[in-house]
């Protein structure tokens, strides 16, 4: 079957232009650009004229491209604008009013998810089980709510990709509850929340399409050679530093449940989305805590689509290649414009 060939524009940070060749590059390099390699070289593999625009403060760019060169898609990698990642929704409510197909979430899904305790108490309200928390705003006292237990985990509410998360976000006093929350709000410029620390695996779902999703299979973050005392949690380390993550053998993996655990799974998985609003692709993070209850963590609308990550994996166990992958993404884009 022969495919239509596109034109598609590639939305990217400034700092994350990717190069035509991966010769040279350090393995941090590689890594650091590797989802806007991955994405750029396999559009192209798959015939589609491709162009990258940068994005950061402006959006003339975008406008330029779009007036000059009428892509038939956009394809989204910005998580931020303006230096603020809770900002990202607003440049794909640009393209939706300028009538532009793009992939991956749309506004209104990417806004409930960015903000944690917002999408954990539409969730919480629809039956789904989440961590206890509390929010804790930027310029006010910390007061830790009574029915608030500890251990804690301490994050920013808005950002993602484990921005300011490390083995002291865990908290276990109203000291380092304090300290930790100045942290966040000096580290990452936003509001801190903190949440019950579910002890357990670390798991996450991949989803795919609009209307009807699809659900890929359960995948697991491990956490094998750890030192004595240390959590098993998405730290910033254990998700970015390639060395951090071979010192400690931390893998994503297929995850091994029960069958009844597993359609569990992908029952919450299927509510979130539609509950969050969530299409295109996204990913779902949640804890299993000793005792087998599922707790909801956070929803990730145009999570890391590289070749290596675990979405990427996920897909293929699943039975799709990579580029079928991107080209379902792609798809998936064109035909949510199309129905409007």
């Amino acid at each position: 079957m022969t495919r239509k060939k596109l034109r598609v524009a590639v939305l990217v940070h400034p700092s994350l232009v990717p190069p035509d060749s991966l010769d040279g590059l350090s393995e941090q390099q590689w890594y650091d650009c590797k989802t806007e390699y991955d994405v750029v070289s396999t559009l192209r593999e798959l015939g589609h004229e491709t162009r990258v625009v940068a994005v950061s403060d402006s959006l003339d760019p975008l406008r330029a491209l779009i007036d000059d060169w009428h892509p038939h898609i956009v394809w989204n990698l910005l998580e931020e604008f303006l230096g603020r990642q809770e900002l990202d929704w607003n440049v794909v409510a640009y393209l939706e009013l300028m009538q532009m197909p793009y992939t991956g979430c749309r506004p209104r899904g990417l806004m409930l998810a960015r903000d944690k305790a917002m999408s954990k108490k539409l969730l919480a309200y629809h039956g789904i089980r989440v961590p206890r928390f509390a929010v804790f705003p930027r310029n006010q006292r910390v007061v830790r709510p009574r029915e608030l237990p500890f251990p804690l985990i301490v994050k920013s509410l808005v950002q993602e990709a484990s921005l300011g998360i490390s083995q002291k976000s865990v908290v276990d006093t109203d000291a380092q509850l304090r300290e930790r929350v100045a942290f966040i709000h000096r580290r990452n410029g936003s509001d801190a929340i903190a949440e019950e620390f579910i002890d357990g695996r670390e798991l996450n779902v991949g989803i795919l399409g609009n209307q009807r999703v699809e659900v890929l299979p359960v995948w697991e973050l491990q956490f094998r050679e750890l030192p004595r005392g240390a959590y098993g949690i998405a730290t910033a380390n254990a998700k970015h530093n390639r060395a951090y993550q071979r010192k400690h053998s931390i893998y994503q993996v297929p995850a091994e449940l029960s069958d009844a655990l597993r359609a569990h799974v992908i029952d919450n998985t299927k509510a979130i989305a539609r509950i969050l609003d969530l299409d295109g692709f996204s990913r779902i993070d949640y804890r299993l805590g000793k005792d087998e209850q599922l707790y909801f963590l956070e929803a990730n609308p145009n999570p890391d689509i590289a070749r290596s990550e675990e979405f990427a994996s996920a897909a293929k166990k699943s039975g799709k290649t990579y580029p079928e992958l991107i080209q379902e993404i792609v798809d998936s884009g064109l035909k949510r414009a199309a129905q409007r």
